[in-house]
């Protein structure tokens, strides 16, 4: 149990490290969006096998947390989404929860091609209000 709380802390400390280097947010609805996507390789080989993740020089992860704009408390509202690159090729993203303590993530991953901008499209479900999609483009390289 003790080796499963520290690797847990590990992927949240890596994740919040993420988050610092490029944190991005968006208002959708009643919701506060802060996303960041980057290359799966940033992530060491213990915490992608703990989590299932592969990790690729092609593989992108999108990560999302999803917090109340006004008590700024985690919200479980699970993702939807996909990913397009310039070619018109289109990935569906399947987003796993993540949740530790209070904090709650949201992880998917998806291909992309050396130098390709990969355009994202996410609906964040509110209740409250409907809101528009997360839209952003983000170029990605290959290590």
């Amino acid at each position: 149990m003790r080796v499963l709380t520290y690797t847990l802390t590990a992927v949240l400390l890596t994740l919040i490290a993420t988050f610092a280097q490029a944190e991005q947010k968006q208002r959708v609805g009643d919701w506060e969006v802060h996303y960041s996507a980057f290359n799966s390789t940033f992530l060491t080989p213990q915490i992608a096998a703990q989590y299932d993740i592969t990790r690729s020089e092609k593989r992108g992860l999108i990560n999302i947390a999803i917090l109340d704009a006004e008590t700024q408390k985690a919200v479980k509202a699970l993702p939807k989404g996909h990913v397009s690159n310039p070619r018109g090729g289109v990935q569906s993203l399947e987003f796993k929860q993540i949740v530790e303590g209070e904090s709650v993530y949201y992880l998917a991953s998806f291909l992309f091609g050396d130098e390709e901008v990969m355009k994202f499209t996410i609906n964040i479900p509110n209740s409250k209000v409907p809101g528009e999609p997360l839209l952003f483009e983000q170029k990605f390289y290959q290590e």
